[in-house]
């Protein structure tokens, strides 16, 4: 599996350009409170402040970092704007608490001096370097069958898609799913996977890889409840391989792109 995996990977590496880095959105980040007062703007607020921590730095062990714990106690100090969507709009208030209890989506623009001031407190830098595209190439054992190849149009996977984009936007990357052309010239199926047809384009030296492949399976285990995944890729020369089980596929699919996020920052590995 190895030697087909990591001429897949040198193969898909020139397909697309890199994801364009935009600075302005690292520092945002969202939060969903209830209602638009004081009882959940804090919480709303560390919780952003961790996020956009990540996103700068492209490390995302400071989201447990016990440091950053206390700096995200004083979130509000940070913060340059913030505001609020009401996640109910248009849907008729039932009781006389109005939007009092209603949920909403709470936005926080942070102050980029301040967020790079506290990394460096942190020992850390902002993340300048360009940002790979993640390209996952995964075979779903499904609560029910069949098995499926998750891609950009198959519609047993369309939620999957939508909270894949979302895990990856929390680090401040982008995704990209195979089509189901591409997988079909591959030679990936569900029945066939993984083994592609024809024989890769190999890397130029010194070439940065401009996507990050990760191949690998997502089983649902009844018994844990929850979904077991198991992952590859390479980067730089080297394999890496790492895993994760028990979660629900928003978990997993953040395992992913954690593990993509500590390689290309050059903040470790995730194996």
């Amino acid at each position: 599996m190895r030697g087909w995996l990591f001429g897949l990977i040198l193969a898909m590496a020139l397909l697309s350009s890199a994801a364009p880095a935009k600075p302005e959105e690292f520092y945002r980040a969202d939060a969903i409170v209830t209602g638009t007062d004081m009882r959940q703007r804090p919480w709303g607020m560390a919780q952003c402040l961790r996020e956009v921590l990540v996103k700068v730095s492209g490390d995302p062990r400071l989201k447990d970092d016990p440091r950053v714990a206390e700096i995200a106690a004083r979130a509000d100090r940070f913060v340059a704007s913030f505001d609020y969507v009401d996640m109910m709009a248009g849907i008729p208030k039932k009781d006389d608490q109005g939007s009092y209890d209603r949920p909403h989506r709470l936005t926080v623009r942070f102050d980029p001096a301040k967020i790079d001031g506290i990394l460096a407190e942190l020992g850390e830098t902002p993340w300048h370097g360009e940002r790979p595209v993640v390209v996952p190439v995964l075979l779903v054992h499904g609560p029910k069958p069949p098995s499926y190849v998750l891609s950009a149009e198959i519609s047993a996977g369309e939620e999957q898609r939508g909270a894949f984009a979302n895990a990856a936007s929390e680090f401040g990357m982008k995704i990209r799913l195979p089509s189901e052309a591409e997988l079909a010239a591959w030679g990936i199926s569900a029945e066939h996977f993984p083994y592609p047809k024809s024989p890769p384009r190999e890397q130029k030296p010194g070439e940065a890889p401009q996507e990050a492949i990760v191949v690998g399976t997502l089983d649902w285990n009844e018994a844990l409840p929850g979904w077991i995944g198991s992952w590859r890729t390479r980067w730089r020369g080297a394999d890496h391989a790492w895993s994760i089980e028990g979660v629900n596929y928003d978990a997993a699919f953040r395992d992913i792109v954690r593990g993509i996020v500590l390689l290309a920052s050059g903040r470790g590995a995730p194996d």
